[in-house]
């Protein structure tokens, strides 16, 4: 593991948590508690349980109320801290309560907190223009704005239908891209299953996209041969389907909640290629990947392709007001001056959530929050690959940026894997709860233990939690493998 001596202690200079962060902790204080002065912890809870529908969940089962978060940490009722280690839903890009975001909305909320999507406002115009360029201007002009990822994905389906007169969408089993109707039946792990109830939406079709531990390859090894039989097999759908018929094909840049699944060497611009051969558009759903996770501010720029279409939110505002949105290229935004654009949401380009988005780009590109990524890169990558190398749990380290995520085996020797795709009856849960336990917050799917925390954290906080994961670790070999 790399360890202070070889790195830096803190952020780079131009990250200063104590500065970005600092409040005045009397004030602070009284506004916890006079936030808090009504209700308990355990009666939020209760009435959580009782009136909120929890996502993915059985209702009633147990819940945790959150007092406060700031940094990478936040704090129960009893005043247990936890460590933010999956930027709670790999939004929390910049951490909790930044102060340049925070001014920035109560900046907003003191002008004009809302106008209708039919007018322009500043926020909104200068974010679109901030994204263009970060994007590529040579290569994208304009954004739809929407209110979430799955918002997006539902808009850039559309307008990929509207633009080639074809109805058929390509997308990945090994993938997620939202909860709505369009966005869930693109998405192929099983939480699309209760969408397709009935029969699922016509013109959805699944391929299998590659992970190459699964799949009995060796990453640095077998990338060639993997990346030709994946193209092939795709190219052979592609044909069967008709590729005439298809307008676009969604894929993450990087497989995200599904356990940061990196496509072997050339595959991302095989697909690129395959679409160009077709006339198939290409959408790169980056709501989980983008904004600097990858040490790049979008994570397809770690390939060497360009989509027609960027579908973003989660770190846009790092979650402090719901925003999403599509960068399209110029091809697409010239199509529509010719063409009626038939999307429309009451708040796309919400005002409010755009000052949001203006503070957070600005913070990525003022204190190059890419190359403080970068050299976290460099302390977390070794760990997670020396975790694969001590614990006879750990099938495979996956590791591009701050952007991780471990494959938890039974038996290392065959690669069988801890939990079954969708088994009712998975460990994981137990596991994750003994992260929990230690203050060590984050969260996984199938067999993969996901990390991906804030990316100011500081080269020093990732010594201090990443212990918490390999003590855990310890214990599943003990409890669990073969």
């Amino acid at each position: 593991m790399t360890t202070l001596t070889d790195i830096a202690l803190d952020a780079p200079a131009s990250i200063d948590q104590d500065a970005d962060y600092a409040t005045d902790s009397a004030a602070a204080q009284s506004a916890v508690e006079t936030a808090h002065a009504s209700l308990s912890g355990s009666q939020i809870e209760d009435m959580h349980r009782e009136y909120v529908m929890q996502s993915w969940h059985k209702q009633g089962e147990p819940v945790t109320a959150i007092s406060h978060a700031q940094g990478i940490y936040f704090w129960d009722y009893a005043g247990n801290r936890y460590t933010d280690m999956s930027s709670l839903l790999v939004c929390s890009n910049l951490g909790h309560e930044l102060p340049q975001i925070t001014e920035a909305i109560k900046r907003q909320a003191d002008v004009m907190c809302f106008m209708s999507p039919a007018y322009a406002t500043d926020p909104k115009s200068r974010l679109a223009k901030m994204l263009v360029d970060i994007a590529g201007a040579d290569h994208f002009q304009r954004v739809f704005f929407t209110n979430g990822g799955a918002d997006s994905n539902e808009n850039a389906i559309k307008m990929a239908r509207m633009v080639t007169g074809r109805p058929k969408i390509f997308s990945c089993y090994r993938s997620y891209h939202g909860s709505t109707i369009g966005a869930s039946n693109a998405s192929g792990d099983w939480r699309r299953f209760a969408t397709e109830i009935g029969g699922s939406a016509p013109g959805f079709v699944h391929f299998m996209n590659p992970n190459m531990y699964e799949d009995g390859y060796v990453r640095g090894v077998d990338d060639a041969r993997a990346t030709a039989e994946y193209l092939h097999r795709l190219d052979e759908q592609l044909q069967y389907e008709g590729p005439d018929s298809v307008a676009a094909i969604l894929m993450e840049s990087i497989v995200g909640a599904n356990g940061v699944i990196l496509p072997p060497e050339g595959y991302m611009e095989g697909v690129r290629a395959l679409c160009d051969k077709y006339g198939i558009l290409l959408i790169c759903d980056e709501v989980m990947a983008g904004f600097a996770r990858t040490g790049t501010m979008f994570a397809w720029q770690n390939f060497d392709m360009v989509p027609d279409m960027i579908t973003f939110a989660k770190g846009v505002t790092c979650g402090y007001v719901p925003l999403g949105g599509v960068i399209v290229s110029r091809a697409i935004s010239e199509y529509f001056t010719d063409h009626v654009l038939q999307c429309g949401l009451t708040y796309s380009g919400h005002t409010l959530a755009c000052a949001a988005g203006i503070a957070a780009v600005s913070y990525y590109l003022e204190h190059d929050i890419p190359g403080h990524v970068k050299q976290m890169e460099a302390v977390l990558k070794p760990f997670l690959e020396e975790m694969a190398a001590k614990h006879k749990c750990v099938g495979e380290a996956r590791c591009i940026g701050l952007f991780s995520a471990l494959t938890i085996v039974k038996n290392k020797a065959n690669r069988t894997l801890m939990a079954s795709y969708h088994d009712a009856h998975s460990v994981m849960p137990s596991i994750m709860a003994q992260l929990m336990k230690r203050g060590f917050a984050t969260f996984g799917r199938e067999s993969n233990i996901n990390i991906c925390p804030p990316l100011t954290i500081t080269a020093q906080q990732l010594e201090e939690e990443l212990p918490k994961l390999d003590e855990v670790l310890t214990w599943v070999d003990e409890t669990y493998c073969d």
